[in-house]
């Protein structure tokens, strides 16, 4: 191989044009270094004294686990201590080795580059990074004055200056060690995360100060192109970067040439229990507008902490179930063979195909069949589970608490609690046969029940667990309209509810949140719960700047509430929810109420246990009929019985019911609502509950003059 050779010539004038080159650099870094901050245009460190940056707000769950967070920039600010020594050592390795011996400027890396800055500036090309990271640390805090997109040019040159200027400012003032931490905390990472605190919990699901080797340098690999080397979005690349990093800690002898070996072949295990994006979408948004309309601006800088009640195991659950079940009814596989609609995997590969946008304002109405689910506590009053919709992304259209719909027989309890407070009972007996409704200016309503047969007297016991319309209507139109009306907004219905015969019926529109709020009087002996998403919101330092008061209200006294909980239980045990609840394989003692409108457009099942009220409805956003015999104990009720065979998986078997003192309670002919005697049919015998002065005045006469024997009603 032959050797470069070089006259003496050629050597000089490599030199006079090296030498001329730097004079020219020279001069020309002494010109802007003294125009470059003329008339103010740096920026005063002054302001570091009171630096407060921008934190945004942090969503926990109940158990502590971090759900989201509010802000454009994602930050916690941390101190140095409070950070693991890895991550200092992997920053200071890849972003500036010689921190701690330079005043804010590392002039040996700027002679280096003096001879390229003539080339830069007479060709555009970009300067050789040479950026400490207390120059970093400016262009950060003043990204106007010191506009760190500026690379090329004069303008280049002249931001270089400011922010070398500026970190020379920031080293007379403030030791390392707060540079340092000041850096740590300020520094894009990716995802909207911005400090190393912040990237340390979305990435890895931990604390900054918990970080190992290869987590910090994964870290201190994102900071050269945040988008690129994000080890969510490119895994491949961002462990080729944190590999780099972790060479240069061994050049720089913070670890041995084994460790770095080691570390090397560590495999990026990225967070997936504690990143819970997608998940509780619905349920941060509803918590999100009530922190908006009481703290305003400050929700998405100040920092907050705020803890919800949300329980992200039963949430998750929660959605599983609702989704496993949309899917089970758009197969169109038995028992949904009806099913004939868009389904939501056709939509979406139709959007896909089409690479449509939906529009940003406004309620996104969705063509394919959605649902939504709220799950509360009937003691506590808190909801720990709401899904409003399928699809967070594709509409943020809340179902849960947003969509007005007809409430269908789950509104029926509350025609029935209406009559107990009246004075019936349920064991009065009504006709089950066609009613005819007149109606001003329009033809006669005429109800129908589900089945579109009618199964003449029955009692209202019996009526309300097999969900007989006719009967419902008699019922409320004896009671009343206006008390009827009255009674649901005693349970907290808060929409209107006009005073007409099909109200009883559920024609009025009503929120599943309102609902399930409702239900919790039944499960919860007659004391309704106010829902309650928020725990307490504290500021950065843990002061509680607000803790919501927990509301309940006694809708029923225990007797008049242990009749309602005996009936809905009824509804479990032998009625419209046995085949979808207890044939499911729920276990645990619970009450409902099965909820369809007349043209199958909204179903509902609305289900409980002493501790948990559970609610869910079906339907599309633009009201369509969903398929033929679409009730809520087919379509919804084997959604919620996932869900609450889930849940007890994991909790406490629901406490038992007690029965109050003062109720009457006898045996009564189903035939005539009396009192049962040794004459009356066994199979035709009920236990039944009464407030004293309400019992039925006789007793059941022979039936057909056949004496039967006496004996204990089949539990």
């Amino acid at each position: 191989m032959k050797k470069l050779r070089i006259s003496r010539q050629t050597g000089r004038r490599i030199l006079l044009g090296t030498a001329a080159a730097a004079v020219f650099g020279l001069a020309l870094i002494a010109g802007a270094w003294t125009r470059a901050c003329a008339g103010g245009a740096c920026p005063s460190i002054a302001l570091l004294s009171n630096y407060d940056p921008d934190q945004a707000s942090k969503v926990y769950a109940a158990d502590g686990r971090l759900i989201t967070d509010f802000g454009l920039q994602r930050r916690t600010v941390v101190t140095l201590q409070d950070m693991s020594p890895a991550v200092a050592a992997a920053f200071l390795s890849v972003e500036d080795k010689r921190f701690y011996q330079h005043q804010g400027v590392d002039w040996y890396r700027v002679f280096a580059s003096f001879a390229r800055i003539p080339k830069s500036v007479l060709t555009g090309e970009r300067f050789q990074g040479w950026s400490t990271i207390t120059m970093q640390l400016a262009g950060n805090l003043w990204p106007t004055a010191i506009d760190r997109r500026e690379r090329t040019g004069l303008a280049g040159v002249r931001r270089k200056i400011r922010e070398m200027r500026v970190a020379i400012e920031i080293e007379k003032h403030y030791p390392k060690d707060k540079i340092l931490e000041l850096y740590l905390n300020q520094i894009n990472l990716g995802n909207q995360a911005f400090g190393v605190e912040a990237a340390a919990q979305r990435y890895f699901g931990k604390s900054a100060k918990h970080l190992n080797v290869a987590e910090a340098a994964m870290l201190a690999a994102i900071p050269k192109a945040p988008s690129r080397y994000n080890p969510r979005r490119n895994p491949d690349l961002a462990v080729q970067r944190r590999n780099l990093v972790i060479s240069l800690m061994r050049e720089n002898r913070r670890l041995s040439g084994e460790s770095a070996e080691a570390w090397k072949a560590y495999p990026l295990q990225l967070s997936s229990s504690s990143d819970f994006t997608g998940h509780a979408d619905y349920f941060v948004e509803y918590v999100r507008q009530q922190l908006d309309a009481r703290f305003g601006a400050d929700l998405y800088r100040a920092g907050l902490r705020i803890y919800t009640t949300v329980d992200l195991d039963m949430q998750l659950a929660a959605e599983r179930a609702v989704e496993s079940q949309l899917e089970a009814i758009e197969s169109g596989k038995p028992p949904y063979s009806g099913y004939r609609q868009l389904t939501y995997r056709e939509y979406m590969q139709r959007r896909s195909n089409a690479d449509d946008e939906r529009e940003a304002e406004g309620p996104a109405r969705s063509p394919y069949l959605q649902a939504a689910l709220v799950a509360m506590e009937a003691r506590t009053c808190y909801v720990r589970a709401l899904v409003g919709g399928r699809d967070f992304e594709d509409s943020k259209f809340n179902r849960a608490t947003q969509a007005l719909r007809q409430a269908g027989s789950t509104f029926k309890p509350f025609v029935y609690s209406a009559a107990i407070r009246a004075g019936y009972t349920f064991a009065e007996v009504m006709n089950d046969e066609p009613l005819s409704v007149p109606v001003e200016n329009q033809a006669n309503w005429e109800p129908q029940n589900y089945d579109n047969t009618f199964k003449g007297p029955m009692t209202l016991r019996q009526a309300l667990f097999e969900s007989r319309n006719t009967v419902a209507v008699r019922v409320g139109m004896r009671v009343g309209e206006d008390v009827v009306v009255a009674e649901a907004h005693r349970f907290g219905l808060t929409s209107r509810i006009p005073p007409v015969p099909s109200i009883h019926i559920g024609a009025a529109d009503v929120l599943l949140i309102d609902m399930v709020a409702a239900y919790t009087a039944f499960a919860n002996s007659g004391t309704r719960c106010s829902p309650v998403g928020i725990l307490r919101v504290e500021d950065r330092q843990g002061r509680i700047l607000w803790q919501p008061e927990v509301e309940q209200h006694e809708v029923m006294d225990p007797q008049h509430a242990w009749i309602m909980l005996d009936v809905l239980r009824d509804v479990v045990r032998r009625g419209t929810g046995y085949s979808a609840v207890v044939g499911g394989g729920f276990k645990y003692p619970a009450g409902g109420k099965t909820g369809t409108t007349n043209d199958y457009r909204d179903v509902w099942y609305l289900g409980f246990t002493s501790d948990l009220v559970t609610g869910i409805w079906m339907g599309f956003d633009e009201p369509v009929k969903i398929m033929g015999n679409a009730q809520g104990g087919r379509l919804v009720a084997p959604a919620w019985t996932r869900f609450m065979k889930e849940v007890y998986e994991r909790r406490e078997p629901p406490p038992a019911w007690y029965q109050p003192d003062g109720l009457v309670e006898d045996l009564v002919d189903v035939h005539t609502g009396m009192r049962a005697t040794p004459f009356c049919p066994i199979t035709d015998v009920v236990r039944e509950y009464f407030i004293p002065g309400t019992e039925p005045p006789g007793y059941c006469p022979l039936h057909g003059g056949v004496r039967a024997t006496f004996g204990p009603p089949t539990p």
